[in-house]
């Protein structure tokens, strides 16, 4: 092979060497702008929002329902495929202060009895809902703190025992808001269904209603009441929205997409995420 010929095939090999080191440069670089772009510690653009961070307290100080761990999954994972929210759960009433709330746009109570709350927490508790975050109540959560009248006025109404664990017809009663909207104009479900006292008057907002058709209404323990027998509400407490719904006893309830629904809209309502 003569020189001439050698020294042509070197440029052509260097020719395309620089062209596949040109293309391996722009590849790495194409790399680590992408692991830039998607660290986590890549600051929020403007368009960017948080996903907001709720606290979720299953402390039974009275009866424990046995659907609380699985209610926890089921709420974590609604708020990971939904993207609306994340849960931390917790059975620690401890964490019911000021410093601890900080990082939480809402709080959700599936609780029972007189939960151990300081003063001073029962104090940063009222406060938070005041300041606009949100308060979600889950069936027993009526159940909770009849010694503190401030709640009583928060949640919107006891719990007055349940004189019905059957399938029922539940009327919807507010097919416009993003809770129930989808429920409408009725269902049926099988549950553990509650009655209730001290129930508020305005601004407490009805949304679903026992369909009393359904059910047997000389059964014990029944009281017979002026108001509907409501199933879910919402109220406000000062700039905090409150969600409330009675449903919640039984595993196939959390295991059904339409309280799933429920759940995930009352949530980013309480969060002022929905109107």
């Amino acid at each position: 092979m003569g020189r001439q010929h050698v020294l042509a095939m070197l440029r052509v090999t260097s020719a395309h060497g620089r062209q596949v080191a040109m293309r391996y440069m722009r590849y790495m670089a194409m790399v680590i702008g992408s692991l830039l772009l998607f660290s986590p510690l890549t600051p929020l653009t403007a368009d960017q929002k948080p996903i907001p961070k709720v606290l979720y307290l299953t402390h039974a100080a009275a009866y424990r329902h046995e659907v609380l761990p699985l209610s926890v999954r089921v709420l974590q994972e609604l708020g990971e495929t939904s993207g609306a929210f994340t849960i931390t759960a917790t059975e620690d009433c401890s964490l019911i202060t000021a410093d601890n709330l900080k990082p939480y746009s809402a709080l959700i109570f599936f609780t029972s009895g007189e939960l151990p709350f300081s003063a001073e927490q029962k104090r940063d508790f009222l406060d938070f809902i005041r300041a606009g975050h949100g308060f979600i109540g889950i069936h027993s959560a009526t159940d909770t703190l009849y010694q503190w009248p401030e709640y009583g006025q928060l949640i919107g109404a006891y719990f007055d025992h349940h004189p019905w664990h059957q399938e029922v017809t539940i009327e919807v009663v507010d097919a416009q808001h993003p809770a129930v909207t989808h429920l409408a104009p009725s269902f049926t479900i099988q549950d553990e269904i509650y009655q209730f006292r001290d129930v508020l008057p305005h601004p407490l907002h009805i949304l679903l209603q026992l369909d009393t058709r359904s059910v047997d209404l000389n059964a014990q323990h029944v009281k017979r009441q002026a108001h509907p027998f409501a199933l879910a509400w919402t109220n406000v407490y000062g700039k905090g929205r409150v969600f409330y719904t009675a449903l919640g006893h039984r595993d196939e309830v959390w295991q059904d997409v339409r309280f799933h629904t429920h759940l995930v809209n009352g949530i980013r309502w309480a969060m002022h995420d929905l109107p």
